[in-house]
């Protein structure tokens, strides 16, 4: 993951020399560093791919297209936004983009302003999510640090339920309940109960269904 001091990296693949060329020297003019490939496999192999901000794909390449990029990275996981650029666009092919995800489908030719505007609008899309998946990782290491009767209890006050309710449930003392809810707002860093459940609805959904069987 690209760390906070790396400037913007937007990765470029298509098969036309001139093409990457116009789009790689459209990129630096306003200060957006550009790497270009000749081919999805040529990029699958590049380390940089885990730095990208943003990905502009043609569609239509040699082997495998922008398209079928599109879909290999979403099943290994990797959120990069995508900006298509192609001369063979349809309606068909835009939509099943749109829906995958894409940041935009543009048609070559295109205004060098449209297609800048597409760019930043993913460059700003994955610093957001970079940020939040950041926040959840610290949600999920300070959880972590939870005994096994402070994750049950902090689930239950995220649920609304009172002190007394919970340790109804837990068949513990009120006191008890207390003691634990103390310690689980010191570890989880949260100042409120606000806090608290904003920071369980931060968890995974995976570690939150776990906590609820």
């Amino acid at each position: 993951m690209a760390n906070d001091y790396e400037p913007p990296l937007v990765l470029v693949v298509d098969d036309d020399d001139e093409v990457r060329t116009a789009i790689s020297e459209l990129m630096l003019s306003v200060g957006i560093e550009a790497t270009c490939f000749g081919s999805t496999r040529e990029l699958l192999e590049s380390p940089l791919l885990e730095r990208a901000n943003c990905l502009v794909l043609d569609v239509r390449m040699p082997g495998s297209s922008g398209l079928d990029l599109q879909q290999h990275l979403a099943a290994a996981g990797v959120v990069t936004p995508v900006v298509f650029l192609t001369g063979h666009g349809d309606i068909p092919m835009s939509v099943q983009a749109m829906k995958a995800g894409a940041v935009d489908f543009l048609t070559k030719p295109v205004r060098d302003q449209t297609l800048l505007d597409a760019v930043v609008a993913g460059i700003e899309r994955d610093v957001a999510e970079r940020a939040n998946a950041k926040v959840v990782q610290q949600h999920v290491e300070r959880f972590g640090t939870l005994t096994p009767r402070e994750s049950q209890v902090m689930r239950e006050v995220a649920r609304g339920r009172l002190n007394k309710q919970i340790a109804y449930d837990l068949g513990i003392s009120e006191i008890t309940v207390k003691l634990h809810r103390s310690n689980v707002m010191r570890k989880m860093q949260a100042a409120t109960v606000g806090e608290l459940i904003r920071a369980w609805e931060k968890l995974p959904v995976s570690i939150r269904e776990t906590e609820r069987s």
